[in-house]
C-alpha cells in the first residue's frame, strides 16, 4: 500500500500524457527518499519525463551554444582550407597545437565556475555568484596574459613538436592573429558557465546563433573578397569572438534575470581566491587532459610519412568529431548544471536520477550519430577538399570515427557529472592514467611500428577513451550521493569565502 501522505503526489504522475507535471525538486525528492520501493515502471517513466523536461530545457540552448561556439573555428578552417593544402595544415596544426591547447585551459577553468555557482543557485545563495564569476575572469586574464608568449612563438613550438618548416611557418602567421581571442575567451568562458548556472541558456543560444552568422560573412570577405590570407582567417576569428564576449558581458550587467547574482564589481573578487584557485586548477587539469588527448592524435599524425596528406585527413576527421563533442559538451553542460543544482539544493535523490536520464538519452542520440558518419564516409571530406587522395585517407578512418563518435555519448557525459559534483581532482588523475600512460603510447606503438599509420594512433585513443569511461562508470555507480550533499555546502563556503552559510539540512 502507498502512503496516503504521498497520493495526491502519485497520482499527478498519472495525469494526462499531453503534457508533464510541474513538479518542484522538493516533491521528486520526498517521493524517491520515503516511497522508491512502491514506484511501479509506470511511475518510473513519469519521472523520467519530469527530468528529460528539464534536462531539454536547459541541453536543447547549451547545445546550440556550444555546437555554433565551435562553429566559429569549424567555418574559419573550412574557408582556410580552400586557400590550399600546406594553408590548411598550418592551420589545423595551430588549432590544435595552439588554440586548442588555450581553448582546453579555459574552458577548463570555466567549469569550476559551473561547479560552484550551479550550487550556489541550487542552494539559493546568489549574491555569493556573482563573486565567484568575477574572481574566475581575473584568473582567466591572468592564464591569458601567459598563454600570449605561446602564441608569438608558436612557430618554434610547432617544430619542436616535430612539424615541417612549412607548416610550423604558416601555423605560426594563423596562432599570432588569435592572440586577441585569447582574451576575449577569458571573460566568455567564465561568463557563459555563469549564465548556464542559473538557467539562462536561451539568450546565450541567440547571441552565438547570431555571432555565428556574423563571422560567416566577415570570413567569406576577408578571404574569398579581400584576399587577406592566413592572417586575415586569424584576425576575422578574434573580432568575432570578441563580439561574443562582449554581448556575454552586457547581458549579464544589465539583464534583470541577473539583478540578484550580480550586484556589480566588487573588490571581493580580489580576497579569498586561494580555496576557489585549487578548484580552477583541478578543472583545467581535468578537461585539459580530455581534450589534449584528441588533440594529440593530430600533432602525432604530423610525424608520419607524407604528413600534409595525414594532417589533413585526421584534421578533417577531427573536425567531424570535435562537432559532434560539442553537441554533447552541451549535453555534459546541462547535465552539470541539474546535478549541481540538485546538490547545492540538497537533493541527492534527484541528482543520481537527473544522472541517470542524462546517459540514457546520450547513448542513443550518438548511437544516430554513429550511424550518420558510416552512412556518409565519402561526403564528409569534400566540404573540405577535393584532393583525392584525402579523401580516400578519410573515408578509410571514417569507421574509428563512428565508433569515436559513439564513445562521445557517454564519456562527455560522465565528466558533466564529476564537474556538477566537484570531482574534478580525481578525474584528471583518471585522465592522466588511462589516457597518457596507456592509451597514447599504444597508439604511438600501432601508429609507428606496425603498417596501420593514422588509424593505428587512432586505435591507442580509442583504447583510452574505453578504459576512462569504464572507471567513470564505476566511481559514478558507486557515489554516496549524501555525501556529496555534504561536500557541496563545504565546497561553496570556501569558494564563496562566506561563514556560516547553512546551505542546507544535512
Amino acid at each position: 500500500m502507498t502512503s496516503p501522505e504521498y497520493e495526491p503526489l502519485l497520482s499527478n504522475l498519472y495525469s494526462s500524457t499531453s503534457s508533464i507535471p510541474h513538479l518542484s525538486s522538493d516533491a521528486i525528492e520526498e517521493l524517491l527518499l520515503h516511497q522508491r520501493q512502491q514506484i511501479t515502471f509506470r511511475w518510473w517513466s513519469r519521472l523520467f519525463a519530469w527530468e528529460s523536461r528539464l534536462l531539454w530545457l536547459l541541453s536543447g540552448s547549451s547545445i546550440v551554444v556550444s555546437v555554433f561556439n565551435y562553429m566559429l573555428s569549424f567555418v574559419t578552417l573550412m574557408f582556410t582550407g580552400h586557400l590550399g593544402a600546406l594553408e590548411l595544415a598550418g592551420a589545423s596544426i595551430a588549432s590544435v597545437g595552439i588554440q586548442g591547447l588555450a581553448y582546453g585551459i579555459m574552458l577548463g577553468m570555466a567549469s569550476a565556475v559551473q561547479t560552484v555557482c550551479g550550487q550556489a543557485y541550487g542552494a539559493k545563495r546568489y549574491s555569493a555568484m556573482g563573486i565567484i564569476c568575477q574572481r574566475a575572469v581575473l584568473l582567466h586574464l591572468g592564464a591569458a596574459i601567459l598563454l600570449s608568449f605561446l602564441y608569438w612563438f608558436a612557430g618554434p613550438v610547432l617544430r619542436a613538436m616535430g612539424q615541417s618548416d612549412s607548416i610550423s611557418e604558416q601555423g605560426q602567421v594563423f596562432a599570432r592573429g588569435l592572440i586577441p581571442q585569447l582574451y576575449a575567451f577569458a571573460v566568455s568562458c567564465p561568463l557563459q558557465r555563469f549564465l548556464q548556472a542559473q538557467n539562462i541558456v536561451n539568450p546565450l543560444a541567440f547571441m552565438s546563433v547570431g555571432v555565428f552568422l556574423l563571422h560567416t560573412l566577415l570570413t567569406w570577405v576577408a578571404i574569398d573578397v579581400a584576399g587577406w590570407g592566413l592572417l586575415g582567417a586569424a584576425l576575422t576569428l578574434s573580432f568575432s569572438w570578441w563580439v561574443l564576449a562582449l554581448l556575454n558581458a552586457v547581458y549579464v550587467a544589465f539583464s534583470p534575470r541577473c539583478k540578484e547574482t550580480w550586484t556589480g564589481l566588487s573588490v571581493r573578487a580580489f580576497t579569498g581566491i586561494w580555496p576557489y584557485l585549487r578548484l580552477t586548477l583541478a578543472s583545467a587539469v581535468m578537461l585539459c587532459l580530455e581534450i589534449w588527448y584528441s588533440q594529440g592524435l593530430v600533432l602525432i599524425s604530423g610525424l608520419l610519412s607524407n604528413p600534409t596528406v595525414a594532417l589533413d585527413s585526421i584534421s578533417i576527421c577531427m573536425n567531424y568529431l570535435n562537432w559532434d563533442m560539442q553537441f554533447m559538451l552541451g549535453l555534459s553542460a546541462a547535465a552539470s548544471v541539474r546535478v549541481s543544482n540538485e546538490l547545492g539544493g540538497g537533493h541527492p535523490n534527484v541528482a543520481r536520477l537527473a544522472v541517470g536520464v542524462v546517459n540514457f538519452t546520450s547513448i542513443l542520440i550518438s548511437t544516430l550519430f554513429s550511424a550518420v558518419v558510416l552512412i556518409c564516409r565519402v561526403g564528409l571530406s569534400k566540404l573540405f577538399t577535393t584532393d583525392s587522395q584525402v579523401i580516400d585517407a578519410v573515408s578509410n578512418l571514417t569507421p574509428l570515427l563512428a565508433i569515436s563518435v559513439f564513445l562521445n555519448g557517454i564519456q562527455p557525459i560522465l565528466s558533466g557529472v564529476a564537474i556538477g559534483s566537484g570531482w574534478q581532482g580525481v578525474v584528471a588523475y583518471v585522465n592522466l592514467a588511462t589516457y597518457y600512460i596507456i592509451g597514447l603510447p599504444i597508439g604511438c606503438v600501432l601508429g609507428f611500428k606496425t603498417s596501420l599509420g593514422v588509424a593505428g594512433i587512432w586505435w591507442g585513443m580509442i583504447i583510452g577513451v574505453v578504459l576512462q569511461t569504464i572507471t567513470l562508470i564505476i566511481i559514478t555507480a558507486r557515489t554516496n550521493w549524501d555525501a556529496e550533499v555534504a561536500k557541496a555546502v563545504e565546497r561553496l563556503k570556501n569558494s564563496a569565502n562566506e561563514e556560516n552559510l547553512d546551505l542546507v539540512e544535512i
